[in-house]
């Protein structure tokens, strides 16, 4: 039973990279069907909203501990999140994924750790020392990580798959035009990834405002649902474009939306057994899974220089997390050194204060009037007590 629960963790995230390779198959045959990107947003965080909020509220009501509420500067930390990490995001990545494809809308994910890293470094949340590996790996691996992607948009190469299962249908604000389109598709994917990253380090101070993450997480779906409608609503006034025309449409959603809202339970589950870089260390399958069902299931172009680019993204990603992990590693180490210090400094103190003590008792119990015997027997008493 505990070979089986430790191998539960590992499950769970290989069971979660199919769930988003699946989201990003569903999703990339609705939009080919031609569906809208900022209608098909709308409807997925709807969705991931009306799972994680009951969830939410019910946690919150059931802990007496979390009693945080919303105050102006949280309310507005918590807006402006929503909208770069949900929002825009999302928006940013439905229209790459239209105009570029599964595969690379899979692939350009995995330069979040490397932007991350850099803007993280910019405001200060990460020290760089230039003559430590592990900064190093971090600073290479990032480069490695940039210039894939730089690869995987310019350097197409040799086709390997020349069909295609659907129909493109112009339903994207920016169009479609070939080699044009395909390069836009990779800027807007890029943009998608740095502001998940600009997301990511945002949490620093919105955590710190709000420390309830359950309740936190549920806000900005809610507010990034309202926020995409809002877009939506502006780009796409008419109602035929958000009636849902088939099953694919309909099952999309749903899936999206559920797993959208169920996947932050599970990813904070085994960020507790394991640890965040184990979570981070499946995203590279998500990529390869994703790829080879676009090739079965949508026939998708695979070209040689993208799939060289995203070798590289992958290989990039995972120097950035080793020299992450040994920095990881290094403040574990020097935190046990430190606790077993003050452990130690805390017993001295106590034996210190135990010996003064025992001196004390030793004083008080010492009789002020002691009798001494004289050499010759006779009993004299000290201190001088004598009329």
């Amino acid at each position: 039973m505990g070979v089986l629960g430790d191998y539960k963790p590992v499950v769970a995230m290989l069971g979660l990279q199919f769930c988003y390779a699946g989201i990003s198959l569903f999703t990339r045959g609705v939009l080919l069907q031609g569906m809208s990107p900022r209608v098909a947003v709308v409807y997925r965080l709807a969705i991931a909203t009306f799972v994680i909020a009951p969830i939410a509220y019910f946690s919150r009501k059931k802990s007496s501990g979390c009693s945080s509420g919303l105050n102006l500067r949280s309310f507005s930390l918590i807006f402006l999140t929503a909208f770069i990490g949900v929002t825009a995001n999302q928006n940013l990545f439905y229209e790459g994924l239209y105009l570029s494809s599964s595969t690379m809308g899979s692939a350009m994910g995995n330069l979040v750790p490397a932007i991350t890293f850099v803007l993280a470094a910019i405001v200060g949340f990460e020290k760089i020392n230039i003559g430590s590996l592990r900064s190093a790996a971090k600073i290479s691996g990032t480069v490695v990580c940039v210039v894939g992607a730089i690869c995987m948009a310019l350097v197409k190469g040799s086709q390997l798959l020349n069909t295609e299962f659907f129909a493109l249908q112009t339903k994207s604000i920016f169009g479609s035009g070939g080699d044009q389109t395909w390069l836009l598709g990779c800027l807007l994917l890029f943009g998608s990834s740095f502001c998940w990253s600009l997301w990511l380090v945002l949490q620093v101070p919105v955590s710190a405002c709000y420390p309830d993450h359950l309740s936190l997480s549920a806000w900005i779906v809610f507010f990034a649902t309202i926020q995409s409608a809002t877009v939506a609503y502006l780009l796409e006034p008419t109602p035929e474009s958000w009636i849902l025309q088939t099953n694919l449409e309909l099952i999309a959603c749903l899936f999206s939306g559920i797993v959208s809202g169920g996947s932050f339970f599970l990813q904070t589950w085994c960020i507790s057994r394991r640890g965040p870089l184990f979570s981070a260390m499946f995203s590279p399958l998500c990529t390869v899974i994703t790829t080879i069902l676009a090739a079965l299931f949508l026939h998708e172009k695979i070209y040689t220089g993208s799939l060289i680019g995203a070798v590289g993204v992958i290989i990039g990603l995972y120097i950035v997390l080793w020299g992450k992990a040994g920095e990881t590693l290094s403040i574990k180490e020097e935190t046990n050194l430190k606790i077993q210090f003050d452990q130690i400094r805390i017993e001295n103190i106590l034996i210190d204060q135990s010996s003064e003590k025992t001196r004390s008792k030793t004083d008080l119990e010492e009789p002020l009037l002691s009798d001494h015997k004289s050499t010759d027997g006779s009993t004299v008493e000290s201190n001088n007590y004598q009329s």
